[in-house]
């Protein structure tokens, strides 16, 4: 077994080496490519079978709807993953978000039908930071309604 790189190392997950976007390429207000992320009932189930998360309100409609909720939603964590795919597909490394955190604000209502629901992500650079840093802001909204707020990430560049 190999032991894992140090940080900083060329393989490190958290080196800025495979960065697609330089720093000195990017200003305040850099929009990144907005992205649509298409969500039904069977992936919920494929997330809560990879996250361990099997709370009923994210794949039983009749308990979702007992609890006060207007269907099944999906899992905060997932929309939260689907959001920062923005980011990581613009920098070309997932190792590159130093730091991501959001609040949750509302649900992604996933109804059972040919459809779902979809997750609408867009990023804009909102400061330059020191150590060739951005911070990113995401926008992320479902059915018309924002469902993630503050959602920030911080993004070494290359």
């Amino acid at each position: 077994m190999t032991p894992p790189a140090s940080p900083g190392s060329p393989t490190s997950p958290a080196s800025p080496a495979t960065a697609r976007i330089a720093y000195g390429d990017v200003e305040v207000g850099t929009e990144l490519p907005a992205q649509s992320f298409p969500v039904d009932r069977a992936k919920l189930v494929q997330y809560a079978g990879a996250s361990g998360d099997f709370n009923p309100i994210h794949w039983n409609e009749k308990f979702a709807k007992d609890v006060g909720l207007p269907d099944v939603i999906a899992h905060g964590m997932f929309t939260m993953a689907e959001a920062i795919r923005v980011v990581t597909d613009w920098v070309g490394d997932p190792g590159a978000v130093v730091e991501y955190g959001v609040r949750f604000t509302r649900p992604v209502v996933v109804p059972n039908d040919d459809q779902g629901a979809v997750i609408e992500v867009s990023g804009k650079v909102a400061a330059k930071l020191d150590d060739n840093t951005v911070r990113v802001d995401l926008t992320a909204t479902s059915g018309g309604q924002k469902v993630l707020g503050m959602s920030r990430a911080v993004v070494r560049l290359g």
